[in-house]
């Protein structure tokens, strides 16, 4: 056997071992994920809409739920909602008054932007004593029409939050995923599922 067949050869059986590895992995960590995933999004449901007490999921194709009161009054929907960032997918939920009208707060939950620039769509430890002013600006923001972004001046209309200076990208596509989470909730709302 020369000595290209035996590289290849030697190869070929590394790359089945690592591959073989590799799935074996995937399948003892997926679950956990999973699992990590929906705790991660129970909590968010708390944050994003602070006045429940309670929520059921309701069965639409994307994952939605549906937020009471401690009367078991409906309050407004959380909507976990995935998009594209400036690295990645973003994945949030979003808080929402029941009419649709309003949002209760907007948490990220996944995210891999660049680090000390668009993860201050997170935090941003640069303000100190205010380090969620990002995130804190969808508290109460109005969506009627879409939510708007500006830079470099403070939002004077009840829609606009104000952009990320140096991670304006990564602020935008969180908007821009926010409005597409409200689009199809006014849609569900317009087709008579929610």
């Amino acid at each position: 056997m020369n000595l290209v067949t035996k590289m290849l050869l030697t190869l070929t059986v590394i790359g089945i071992i690592s591959g073989g590895f590799l799935m074996k992995i995937n399948e003892w960590a997926e679950p956990k994920i999973d699992e990590h995933r929906k705790t991660a999004t129970e909590e968010a449901i708390f944050k994003v809409q602070q006045k429940a007490k309670s929520y059921e999921k309701v069965n639409v194709d994307k994952e939605l739920y549906k937020v009471y009161d401690e009367n078991k009054n409906p309050i407004g929907f959380a909507l976990p909602f995935v998009g594209n960032g400036f690295q990645g997918k973003i994945r949030v939920i979003i808080g929402i008054a029941d009419d649709l009208e309003k949002l209760t707060g907007i948490q990220v939950l996944e995210q891999v932007e660049t680090p000390g620039l668009g993860t201050k769509i997170v935090e941003d430890p640069s303000k100190k004593g205010n380090e969620f002013w990002f995130p804190n600006q969808f508290i109460d923001l109005s969506v009627k029409p879409e939510i708007k972004w500006i830079k470099g001046i403070a939002p004077d209309e009840p829609n606009e939050v104000e952009a990320i200076t140096g991670a304006t990208i990564s602020s935008k596509s969180l908007i821009q995923i926010i409005n597409n989470g409200i689009e199809y909730l006014q849609s569900l709302r317009d087709g008579g599922k929610i």
